[in-house]
């Protein structure tokens, strides 16, 4: 078995040699080989958690209750701009922290509200990732916009560009695996957050909303594992958009690089 990997500019390749048949554990030797040659990543991002859980601890009670909130306008700012909101970053910390309603259609000035109450709320709660949560997060966050969808699986086809969302009838099922999925320690915490982020992607199963939701379940699980999270910022939405459109290696290597840029200062 062979994996070729870039490395410092070179390519570089591992074999593992099998036998003169293929061996019935095939799967467990991939992933031994994949954890071997990914180690170092791992060092990298175990060396960003622990800088980030040790900074966050000299933060008294009330610095840390600040920093949240904006972290969550940040986040709201920026989730929400992806998916078209018209509110700009000024407007979003007026609407949460001033109560100030911009010239604004009411409908994103209502899921600005809603979007920073629901990530706040899933900051504070450690909750076992299932089906209802995540019904209960598209219900909080469109339940005053998108009254005859939100919290509901949809019951109908649907079309992001070129691909075609899996039929609707297989939804539930997908989403049961999903949710299995997020169980099963794979890797690191980091790379675990992007191959869930992905498949809930490529199932989208909502209606409208799932990059909102998407973006949500991918940071509960980088928060709650104690790392910080990754705001996918509005303005480098085509990349993200792209990995999106790659297979799941391909975007899980992009959330990774995109984390470690972000996150650089703590392990250098």
């Amino acid at each position: 078995m062979q994996h070729s990997f870039r490395q410092e500019g070179r390519v570089v390749t591992k074999e593992v040699y099998l036998g003169k048949t293929i061996p019935k554990d095939i799967e467990h030797i991939k992933l031994r080989l994949e954890h071997t040659i990914k180690r170092p990543l791992y060092g990298k991002l175990e060396r960003i958690r622990e800088h980030f859980q040790k900074e966050w601890k000299r933060y008294p009670d009330s610095a840390r209750c600040k920093e949240l909130e904006e972290l969550a306008i940040a986040f709201t700012y920026n989730t929400n701009a992806i998916e078209g909101s018209t509110i700009t970053l000024h407007e979003t910390r007026e609407i949460i922290e001033d109560k100030i309603a911009p010239h604004k259609p009411l409908r994103d000035i209502e899921e600005t509200e809603a979007h920073n109450k629901a990530f706040l709320q899933m900051l504070k709660q450690k909750q076992k990732i299932t089906n209802k949560l995540i019904l209960r997060w598209h219900y909080d966050l469109f339940s005053k916009t998108k009254t005859d969808i939100a919290g509901k699986y949809r019951d109908y086809l649907v079309r992001i560009g070129d691909y075609i969302a899996p039929d609707w009838q297989d939804v539930k099922k997908l989403m049961d695996c999903l949710v299995r999925f997020t169980r099963v320690a794979t890797g690191n915490p980091v790379e675990h957050a992007a191959r869930v982020h992905y498949r809930f992607e490529r199932i989208h199963p909502f209606g409208d909303g799932n990059g909102r939701v998407g973006r949500l379940l991918m940071n509960h699980i980088l928060w709650h594992s104690g790392y910080p999270m990754l705001i996918i910022e509005y303005k480098k939405r085509r990349s993200y958009y792209r990995a999106l459109r790659k297979d799941e290696d391909g975007f899980v290597d992009y959330f990774l690089r995109r984390y470690l840029a972000v996150h650089k200062k703590s392990i250098t």
